[in-house]
């Protein structure tokens, strides 16, 4: 959303989409999982006054949106993406499947998941988690408005410590908000290196796939 209170900005989609095309015109295979919470987020319920159901479904099709809002994007700038969905919305977007999406990844083509896992109660955090196990990913980066992961969040309090490496284990035990515990899990249950970067950062997302130091790296124990 950039710099909106809400909702979708070019600017900010540009930005996106070039880090990504940065990426992948080195022959990177790239999957990547699409939040919605520019537009809702389940956790809103409450606040709404709704059941959390229907609330995280709300949530699911905000990721739809914003998942064709970057194929759309990535089109713009010569980058050929798939949308694929665990929601079943095949009129608009083609349902997710494991071995459709591992052969589009293996012709050179990026694959966009959206609809979370098909799941209420799973954020995408979760999704991203799954996918990354399902497609056998080397490392899932996590994408974020900060420059890794923090005691608290930098932008209350600039003396918040920085952790530039942290094991599984370790995310758990100090309740880090990074990513939820069943995503944290399922990358240390399948061995899948977890690395937290600010997404408008300059050139971050292609130094995290270069093995560059960039953010914070979650790995082992």
């Amino acid at each position: 959303m950039g710099e909106q209170k809400f909702g979708v900005e070019h600017h900010a989609c540009q930005q996106i989409a070039h880090s990504i095309k940065e990426v992948f015109t080195l022959g990177i295979q790239l999957g990547i999982v699409v939040g919605g919470g520019n537009i809702f987020r389940g956790n809103q319920a409450k606040i709404f006054g709704f059941d959390r159901t229907p609330a995280d479904h709300i949530g699911m099709l905000a990721t739809t949106i914003n998942g064709l809002v970057l194929q759309q994007t990535l089109a713009s700038i010569g980058i050929d993406s798939r949308v694929m969905s665990a929601l079943n919305t095949d009129s608009i977007v083609e349902p997710y499947h494991w071995g459709h999406a591992l052969h589009s990844l293996q012709k050179g083509m990026i694959v966009i998941f959206v609809g979370g896992t098909g799941n209420p109660y799973f954020t995408t955090d979760s999704a991203a988690a799954l996918r990354a196990s399902e497609i056998q990913a080397d490392v899932l980066l996590k994408a974020t408005k900060v420059d890794g992961i923090f005691s608290e969040d930098p932008k209350i309090n600039p003396k918040a410590e920085k952790f530039e490496r942290l094991t599984y284990s370790e995310v758990l035990a100090k309740k880090l908000n990074v990513m939820d515990a069943t995503a944290i899990a399922l990358c240390r249950e399948n061995d899948i290196p977890i690395c937290v970067f600010n997404l408008f950062e300059q050139g971050a997302m292609l130094k995290a796939v270069c093995g560059q130091q960039t953010g914070s790296l979650v790995m082992g124990g």
